[in-house]
């Protein structure tokens, strides 16, 4: 199980970076967002869902991540030069924290959702997290969590009910509007 943080430390690919973070509680959603803003790349990366393929960093993208209290998920909003949305990112874990210098963590389960703008749906990593199983890095325990909690966000979304989508859209701009235009 890999450890993800929030501020990306260790991304080779990005050169030159910003990152900030705010504590949010109201509502809606009580947890950490942060912002990756990603200046300079070494080279742009991209993805293939449905058959087509997407940038999903370059030069002034950025990457607003949901740190949901007592949740088992953690949402990936991306966001390309214009702040136009590219898709939505859902990383499955088994728990999430935060540092003593105060970036947010979380430990991956391998399961993962994808939603497009369009509002195409992918579950990824299934395969992954079959070996992850098989190969025992993670217990049964973990693994029935990782699809609980697929399947349950998964029912929310197909209900349009999962609030992460319309609030990191206004969070892009109220949140974060100082720190990268």
């Amino acid at each position: 199980m890999k450890r993800k943080f929030a501020d990306r430390a260790n991304w080779r690919r990005v050169i030159q970076r910003s990152y900030t973070r705010r504590y949010v509680n109201n509502s809606i959603f009580t947890g950490y967002v942060t912002l990756y803003h990603m200046n300079r790349l070494r080279e742009p990366l991209y993805k293939i869902y449905g058959g087509r393929r997407f940038c999903i960093a370059a030069a002034e993208y950025s990457w607003m991540q949901y740190y949901p209290e007592n949740a088992n998920y953690v949402v990936t909003a991306m966001f390309d030069d214009k702040q136009e949305i590219i898709e939505w990112y859902i990383d499955i874990c088994k728990t999430q924290g935060v540092t003593d210098q105060g970036v947010p963590w979380f430990d991956d389960l391998y399961l993962d959702i994808v939603v497009m703008k369009d509002g195409q749906i992918f579950l990824l990593d299934e395969d992954e997290l079959d070996d992850a199983l098989r190969r025992r890095v993670i217990t049964e325990h973990d693994y029935e969590l990782a699809h609980r909690t697929a399947r349950k966000l998964l029912k929310q979304i197909d209900a349009h009910a999962f609030p992460l989508f319309s609030l990191s859209l206004k969070h892009r701009q109220s949140l974060f509007n100082r720190d990268h235009r």
